[in-house]
């Protein structure tokens, strides 16, 4: 049997649920004074207290503490004033203690909020989700699957462990049941990823990559039938690392659902994996229940109380709200609502925003970010904020167009220079000779070079057919390489010809 979605809604109410691991960027580990660093060579940023070896001691990173209480505070969560870590103990090949050290019962932050506001067919919809609890905790390690086709576990000639990342800093969200969204949970899904990424961002707590894993959303689906109030059973989507496949996991798990109880089956409780070639997800282990993991208070490690007066500080410390942010420079800049969401879709904002700082024009760096810029990032297939070419380089190029020392069509090719590696703007210009041609005695030359190339182009100008002057345009701006400003060779064109 095969639902399409449509079907799905006209029946079933979808409920969520979503917890996002955010990784910190401390310099050191959540446990221990081993480097954070990504991308460091395999196992070459451990020590006895992250690898779990006998008689390794604990101690809490207190800069973890301070960005978990942001993160809280951010969230309109309260903070509590007695926390405490726990043993959560299950067995994977990555996890060197055969434990996490985590937050259980007593986690540092509880009772908060985030809003997100989505298009829909009724126009801008607003949906309130609640924030369940913030914990700390310890990331595992890493499984590198070596041989086979996918890099999956499936098929593999054999595992390599890298246990850098065992011990970094981990924060976790978890919302409350989320009900209420109907047909559209998967676009209220990705809103809620986006608007935490933007906060989290924001507080300068995390990089949230989450193309490196740096923040992951696990998603939990569930259906019921509408009007009925006993929740059905969840799978819960593990590990989803970008904004489209949070939305294509929740739709997919949606329609997988109806499709099991369409035909009377059950769904079972499980983790999954979600698979970005098909936007489809696989099984992956059932799913334990709290008791099952053995939780009990960690031994080693002190409660944390955080000072009242400390979490005042931190809190007047806090940042503009993203979406207030958002609505300022939209009304700053006098940008239209779907120019607004380009930008922000594109990850643009913030480095549109640096632009403008150094002083360019808000209109013209927004052109050159989502325009030009965003073609070549799309046609290298990366984002762009990871382009080779930064707010600085974007501000120069507007001046020198603004200036009139650069035509849009050499700008062009002074952004290519820039991303090719091929220095700063004025580098690639001084390297490729790019400089507009402005002695007007030069102009003149090449205008009646055109001229005297078309005659009878040039007489229907004379005429007064001044479309026709396109044409010698053209030949003067081939001639000069594109390095002439069009306007100027317009005007002493037509003026030459008595226009």
């Amino acid at each position: 049997m095969s639902l399409s979605y449509e079907d799905v809604i006209a029946k079933y109410e979808p409920v969520l649920g979503l917890e996002v691991h955010v990784e910190l960027n401390t310099n050191s580990k959540m446990f221990c004074g081993c480097a954070t660093a990504f991308g460091a060579e395999p196992n070459t940023q451990t020590c006895p207290v992250c690898l779990g070896m006998p008689g390794a001691l604990p101690v809490v990173n207190e800069k973890a503490i301070e960005s978990s209480i942001l993160i809280g505070l951010a969230l309109h969560c309260s903070v509590t004033p007695f926390s405490r870590f726990s043993r959560k103990n299950y067995f994977y090949p990555d996890m060197p203690k055969n434990f996490q050290i985590s937050q259980y019962d007593e986690p540092i932050c509880v009772n908060g909020y985030v809003d997100v506001e989505i298009e829909t067919e009724e126009g801008p919809k607003k949906f309130r989700i609640e924030i369940e609890r913030v914990h700390m905790e310890e990331d595992t390690g890493k499984s590198l699957h070596m041989g086979g086709a996918t890099g999956r576990i499936h098929g593999a000639d054999y595992s390599l462990l890298d246990f850098n990342r065992a011990g970094i800093p981990l924060v976790e969200i978890v919302t409350k049941i989320v009900p209420g969204t109907g047909k559209y949970a998967p676009e209220v899904a990705k809103a809620y990823v986006a608007e935490l990424r933007d906060i989290l961002r924001s507080l300068g707590v995390s990089d949230v990559r989450m193309e490196q894993g740096s923040l992951r959303c696990d998603a939990n689906v569930s259906l019921r039938l509408i009007g009925a109030e006993t929740l059905g059973t969840r799978s819960e989507t593990k590990n989803v690392n970008s904004l489209r496949s949070v939305e294509r996991a929740v739709r997919g798990e949606m329609i997988r659902h109806a499709e099991l109880l369409e035909k009377g089956q059950r769904v079972v409780q499980e983790t999954r994996h979600f698979q970005e070639d098909s936007g489809l997800t696989r099984s992956g282990r059932s799913k334990e229940q709290a008791e099952d993991y053995r939780y009990f208070p960690e031994p080693d490690l002190v409660p944390v109380e955080p000072d009242a007066a400390w979490i005042e500080k931190l809190r007047a410390s806090l940042p503009e709200q993203p979406t207030l942010r958002r609505k300022r420079l939209q009304a700053e800049w006098s940008v239209p609502e779907k120019e607004m969401a380009a930008m922000i879709n594109a990850d643009a904002l913030d480095i549109v925003e640096t632009t403008v700082k150094l002083g360019a024009d808000p209109a013209k760096a927004r052109s050159w970010w989502l325009g030009e810029i965003s073609r070549i990032a799309n046609e290298r297939d990366i984002a762009l904020p990871e382009l080779p070419i930064t707010a600085k380089d974007v501000a120069a190029i507007v001046a020198l167009v603004s200036q009139g020392q650069l035509t849009d069509k050499l700008a062009r090719q002074v952004v290519e220079g820039v991303i090719n590696g091929e220095g700063t703007p004025e580098h690639v210009i001084q390297a490729r000779g790019l400089k507009v041609v402005s002695d007007e005695s030069a102009l003149m030359v090449a205008i009646e070079k055109a001229i005297e190339a078309q005659p009878e182009t040039a007489e229907k100008v004379r005429n007064g057919h001044i479309p026709a002057a396109g044409a010698l345009i053209g030949a003067v701006m081939k001639e000069t390489k594109g390095q002439a400003d069009a306007a100027r060779v317009r005007e002493l064109l037509l003026s030459h010809l008595g226009q």
